[in-house]
């Protein structure tokens, strides 16, 4: 069964007791909430109070960027909010946005577990901001995208407070959107919009990043200068916002981590996937309009138990998982057709991987492609066994990794760095530190860099996490990698405001041999805290050739 890495690690299902609304203990400044103006921002239609979690840092959470998708809004495309209601419903007061809202309704991790947990009302987003920012200050903007295969994620597993408190001077905002098959559930018939609508999971980001456009100045943030990033199907989103249409105007950079590589079918494609998800779901009868009407009355539960039976077994289709889907409208082609073709925002970019990216498959690579890329057959498969020879790796478990994790995850680094690369600025990097938590045999396995970036975070089952304590020198390389990160968000070039003693990233250009550079993240040597780990090499020619070659798949493997 499908799982990311990241999942697989331990079963968290607690929230740690030291941790308050996803920020550890120590972080919050009791006594300081609510009372001072610093922390309550004007919309024009609605004014907010938020979390003064640092002296110089405000959190304002679950804000709504949308109308709620529910009723006859399920599996229909996010509806703008509608501000007089909101402002009719504050009557005149300030609105609480203190604690962070309910999550948007998780699918099963793939671990064994069941989903079903939160809310179809969950359209909202996080906004973090520097205490006392006003309309004028013009801050920078990131949009952040969670992973979690467009199946489960909370954004508050991954808060931004620490952010601030090293760097008060951007704006961050945080992201909800639908998950599963109330975000991507797809089917034919939906090319007649009286019946629903593709990928709703992946507009509600559009939308959200509308809302930023309408909104954030509020909060000193500047509209022209917005980043978006995503991690894992975060890092997918963004890849898909970079040449989906309809995007103009809504981001001026993109930083894509461990991008998700999943195939994007055409809605034909998944037809099985729906009448099987329909019929576990209570909703057999009549035509395909009536049977999208039975499911949008269907119970959470009923739905929730339909889309975790889909991914398994018990459903023998080739496409298990609820993902987006080429609608022809806003997702044309395969994202990687569209980046060889031309067809992308041309923007900076920052592009990475961890070292020993993959997902859970079978034992073999064969069975790990199939399960992986569907449409793939004997003669890709033959090409594949050609291209990654046991005798490149050290055992099989290497060569099942590579083999699986380069086509889902790694060989998005040279797809995206060598097109962007061409017309703007770009950097890449290889993750090279491991989870401490994690089972060090995967070694620095997928998501390993979420956490350091955010607290010690382990995400768990249904929405939940733990933060888990960070030694001095994983403290220190945590603020070199948010450095980077916050000086492309200011400038679009990680260098401008990076940390004294971190190296210079290179940009993503060839050298004399033809081959690109890329910097190495990882912490310091010896446990040092003074002393940067981060160092440059060039891509492994051997890898350039078999990126090339899954790169020349995309067409076969829908990505």
């Amino acid at each position: 069964m499908f799982s990311f890495a990241a999942a697989s690690a331990a079963v968290l299902i607690a929230f740690f007791v030291g941790s308050i609304q996803g920020i550890p203990r120590s972080h919050l400044k009791f006594g300081s909430i609510g009372t001072t103006e610093s922390n309550v921002v004007d919309l024009g239609y609605v004014q907010y109070r938020g979390n003064l979690t640092y002296l110089d840092t405000v959190a304002y959470l679950g804000l709504p960027y949308a109308e709620a998708p529910v009723g006859e809004r399920r599996y229909r495309a996010p509806l703008a909010l509608n501000v007089t209601r909101i402002s009719e419903e504050a009557g005149g007061e300030v609105v609480n946005a203190t604690e962070y809202p309910e999550f948007c309704i998780q699918e099963t991790t793939g671990a064994g577990d069941a989903g079903g947990a939160g809310s179809e009302d969950c359209l909202k987003v996080n906004v973090y901001a520097p205490a006392g920012t006003k309309c004028g200050d013009d801050l920078p903007v990131l949009v952040y995208m969670h992973g979690g295969g467009y199946q489960y994620g909370n954004p508050r597993n991954w808060p931004f407070d620490h952010w601030f408190h090293q760097s008060p001077n951007v704006v961050i905002v945080s992201v909800y959107y639908r998950l599963g098959s109330f975000g991507f559930l797809a089917v034919p018939d939906f090319r007649d919009p009286s019946v629903g609508d593709f990928n709703v999971g992946f507009q509600d980001q559009t939308q959200a990043l509308r809302w930023v456009q309408e909104n954030i100045e509020a909060f000193g943030g500047d509209p022209k200068k917005v980043t978006i990033n995503g991690q894992s199907a975060g890092g997918g989103s963004v890849e898909l916002h970079l040449v989906a249409t309809g995007q103009e105007g809504l981001f001026s950079g993109a930083i894509a981590q461990s991008v998700y590589r999943a195939p994007t079918p055409l809605p034909e494609q998944v037809q099985t996937q729906f009448d099987f998800f329909s019929k576990h779901a209570g909703c057999t009868n009549g035509t395909v309009t009536e049977k999208v009407a039975c499911l949008r009355t269907a119970s959470v539960s009923a739905i929730s138990r339909a889309q975790d039976l889909t991914t398994t077994t018990a459903f023998n289709g080739g496409y298990k998982l609820f993902r987006p889907v080429v609608d022809g409208k806003i997702i044309t082609a395969p994202p990687t057709l569209s980046l060889l073709a031309g067809n992308f925002a041309k923007v900076p970019v920052i592009v990475g991987s961890t070292s020993n990216e993959t997902v859970s498959t079978p034992n073999t690579v064969e069975d790990g492609l199939r399960f992986l890329f569907p449409t793939l057959d004997d003669s890709d498969l033959e090409e594949f066994a050609e291209q990654y020879p046991q005798s490149d790796f050290s055992s099989a478990s290497q060569r099942l990794q590579v083999a699986t994790g380069e086509s889902i995850f790694i060989c998005a680094v040279s797809a995206i760095g060598n097109v962007f690369a061409s017309v703007t600025n770009a950097w890449t990097y290889r993750y090279n530190q491991p989870n401490p938590t994690a089972n060090q045999s995967l070694g620095t396995a997928h998501a390993a860099e979420n956490w350091m970036f955010f607290n010690g975070m382990n995400t768990g089952f249904n929405g939940t996490g733990r933060f888990t304590p960070m030694t001095p020198t994983e403290t220190a390389f945590a603020k070199e990698l948010i450095a980077y990160w916050l000086s492309f968000v200011r400038s679009y070039d990680p260098n401008t405001y990076k940390l004294d003693k971190s190296p210079i990233w290179p940009r993503y250009v060839s050298g004399e041999d033809g081959r690109r550079r890329r910097v190495v993240l990882q912490q310091g040597p010896d446990n040092s805290t003074e002393v940067s780990g981060i160092f440059h090499e060039d891509e492994p020619m051997k890898e350039v050739d078999r990126c090339a070659f899954v790169i020349g798949k995309a067409d076969k493997e829908q990505n």
